[in-house]
């Protein structure tokens, strides 16, 4: 187990490298031949040029004026000038309700945190249990400042009670008014917003087929027929796999296009050419100019007989629709109910933003869709099991008292005063680090396969599951495994009837586990984000070895965007760390603060300068923010409640009966309150703007507006000035 000085050692590591970090990206945004890495969002807005053009041949790639290195470290107070309004007009919603759970972290523990070390660690360090604990139980310095320490019976356990009311209560506050205020936020973002086609359509899946009746005729008489005042139009969806490879094809003989004129307005003295055999190794001499264009030609007359091919093929159709409607409330109506008394038929939901769609999975019918997800669910459960291995092996780690207690001979081996203090204080942490990080791509994949239809839709799908790994694995598994390891003689040599006792008194003791997983994924990860390193080193090898063109330089910028997979599980595990340990282990807790408020600053400069949003929802992920939070307070309850009892405090135990029994009354107060706002849209609202908006815009054709804008991708053009080779049916009513 973890003492006070491998924690030292822990903390000095990763301040270490957090400091090196910061440093380095301090040092490195200053360069101009990286300024597309560190302000890629304000090169996409058009914001900013690149310092590359007016400087010198040693200018372009590094910066010579002295006096800028004396200011490295701006980017701080930078990142906190922007208001939240300029945020959300500046990067979304999205982006600023990920940063309020920020700073809902340090409203909730700021004061908890306070009162903790004021009251409760005084109470934990006097009573001295542990002393007489000591032969049997492996432990440190820091076990005796928690509740471990207090001896059984106290009449101290009543100010533990009375502090975890407290801290319920003030945390529920914070969560109704947090909750209050971003479902506000979001009512008022979805009125200020402009006139969007997500707001006039809603995606209908499961379409019946008829007989001797496609897909499309089949739409469009059910909708004539049923929604006869507001039904506009609809698009069909496609099946299109081997025209998205000429697509694909046609991309690449573009840039190569584009690369070839280019070089030619350099040096016009001399045409490029290129050889045509297989990647012009061989072959004859032609113009690379005039080769890429009949190459293009050639192929754009394969790709408008494909195309003619899929919009006229019946089984190319899939039984999806994107129906458009002439009125916000019209929409809301067909999106908020059901459309046929088969309610396995006809399924409508409001359409995500064309951005937004995930298209390889509107095809996927009813029945599948349950299959699907009941194979994913047992999956899942498969691979939480699984994964009990690694976290075994890092809570071996972890917990190297416990096994030099059991196996001797490997004491000589890791009796060496730093590689302890390394082994205990930093590698369980780090391994912790390294066993998830493949993680959510594997989570990614298998809410995929389960059907859903927008990428945000996959990516709170799959926070979903992260999190729950969060709660199994690392949490309960990590304290399960933990005990194991660190109390095996305590198990092998007492009576039975003391091992509840022993596990009552061990399980504050992994707060140690805890603060060294939180310098290294809090403290040091956070730095290393800030960085880009990854992105830095791809950006680079792709500019010098595959960007030909202004259009290439573009995509290899890859600013990225907020990784809700895998920042939203990772922040709920912080929450439901400091909620549990407040009261139970509360040394844990400045921990906690320094991530939330070194995060805060750090994902504030990336959402301002690096992050574009691949789409916006709104916030639609606040209810399940506020839900992992509350199942946080449900958790400490319940573990405070075993540990009383253990404690044998039965007079003071009863008292805590009742708290989750509030909590959830509190939880489903909320949840009728608020969530609404993220589920639906009121009609109210809906024809409110619609009255207001035509005498805005006067002469609008929203017919015209919404002809192609859930045509599939693949059907646009490359060049937005290039005329369509095929029109694509958009069917309508005339």
């Amino acid at each position: 187990m973890a003492t006070l000085q491998d924690i030292g050692v822990s903390a000095f590591i990763n301040i270490l490298t957090a400091f090196a970090f910061l440093l380095a990206f301090a040092l490195l945004r200053l360069q101009p031949v990286n300024d597309r890495v560190y302000f890629p969002k304000w090169y996409l807005d058009r914001a900013r040029t690149s310092p590359r053009r007016s400087a010198n041949s040693v200018g372009k790639f590094v910066n010579l004026d002295p006096r800028t290195y004396l200011t490295f470290l701006n980017w701080m107070p930078q990142a906190m000038r922007m208001s939240e309004d300029e945020i959300v007009r500046h990067a979304g919603l999205d982006s600023a309700a990920f940063l309020r759970i920020y700073t809902l972290g340090l409203k909730i523990f700021v004061p908890i945190t306070i009162i903790a070390l004021l009251i409760l660690i005084p109470v934990n360090v006097s009573n001295g249990t542990l002393s007489f604990l000591k032969r049997d139980l492996v432990m440190s310095n820091i076990d005796k400042l928690s509740i471990s320490n207090v001896r059984p019976r106290s009449i101290r356990f009543f100010i533990h009670i009375a502090l975890e009311y407290l801290f319920t209560i003030w945390t529920c506050l914070m969560l109704y008014k947090e909750y209050d205020n971003v479902a506000s936020m979001r009512l008022h973002f979805l009125a200020s917003q402009g006139r969007h086609v997500d707001q006039f359509t809603v995606v209908v899946r499961n379409v019946p087929r008829v007989l001797r009746q496609s897909i499309s005729d089949t739409v469009d008489h059910f909708f004539r027929t049923n929604h006869p005042e507001h039904y506009l139009c609809h698009q069909g969806v496609y099946n299109a796999n081997k025209f998205a490879e000429l697509v694909r094809k046609r991309d690449s003989l573009q840039n190569w296009l584009d690369y070839n004129q280019l070089k030619f307005e350099r040096h016009p003295e001399k045409r490029p050419t290129k050889k045509k055999g297989f990647c012009g190794l061989w072959g004859g001499q032609v113009d690379s100019i005039d080769y890429y264009k009949q190459q293009i030609k050639d192929l754009e007359k394969r790709m408008a007989m494909e195309r003619q091919k899929v919009v006229k093929d019946p089984k190319s159709i899939l039984p999806v629709a994107f129906v458009s409607f002439n009125s916000r409330w019209g929409a809301a109506v067909c999106a908020q109910t059901q459309q046929s008394k088969n309610p396995t038929q006809w399924l409508t939901n409001w359409a995500p933003e064309p951005r937004d769609v995930y298209w390889k999975n509107l095809a996927i019918p009813f029945f599948s869709l349950s299959i699907r997800r009941l194979v994913i669910s047992l999956a899942v459960f498969a691979l939480v099991f699984f994964y009990m291995i690694p976290i075994a092996f890092v809570q071996s780690l972890a917990n190297l008292d416990g096994l030099e207690k059991v196996a001797p001979f490997l004491r000589p081996m890791i009796e060496l005063k730093f590689i302890k203090s390394f082994l205990q204080g930093f590698l369980p942490g780090l391994a912790l680090k390294i066993f998830l990080y493949l993680l959510p791509k594997v989570l990614m994949l298998m809410s995929k396969i389960e059907g859903h239809i927008s990428l945000s839709m996959l990516e709170r799908k799959t926070a979903s599951k992260f999190y729950f790994f969060m709660l199994v694995n690392v949490f309960l598994g990590s304290i399960v495994t933990g005990t194991a390891f660190e109390q095996l003689y305590a198990f092998l040599h007492q009576a039975p009837t003391q091992i509840p006792r022993t596990i009552g008194v061990s399980i504050p003791m992994k707060a140690t586990f805890f603060i060294t997983y939180i310098m290294v994924d809090g403290w040091a990860g956070i730095a290393g984000e800030i960085l880009r390193l990854k992105p830095l080193i791809i950006f680079h090898l792709k500019n010098m070895f595959l960007v030909k063109t202004e259009r290439d330089r573009e995509k290899a910028m890859k600013p990225g965007s907020v990784d809700f997979p895998e920042t939203l599980p990772s922040l709920q595990l912080y929450f439901l760390l400091g909620i549990v340990y407040a009261v139970v282990t509360p040394i844990l807790l400045p921990f906690i603060l320094v991530f939330f408020a070194f995060a805060y600053l750090v994902y504030r400069h990336q959402i301002i300068n690096v992050y574009n949003q691949r789409y916006e929802s709104a916030a639609a992920f606040w209810p399940h923010v506020h839900s992992r939070i509350i199942a946080g307070l449900l958790i400490s309850q319940l573990l405070l409640l075993g540990l009383l009892s253990t404690k044998k405090a039965a007079n003071s135990t009863p008292l805590l009966v009742i708290l989750p029994i509030l909590t959830l009354s509190f939880h489903k107060y909320c949840k009728h309150r608020f969530e609404p706002a993220f589920g639906k849209y009121p009609l109210e609202e809906a024809m409110a703007k619609d009255i207001a908006e035509p005498e805005a815009e006067l002469g609008l054709n929203l017919k015209a507006y919404l002809a192609d804008a859930y045509l599939h991708p693949i059907f646009r053009s490359f060049e937005a000035e290039e005329e369509e080779l095929v029109e694509v049916p958009l069917h309508q009513l005339p």
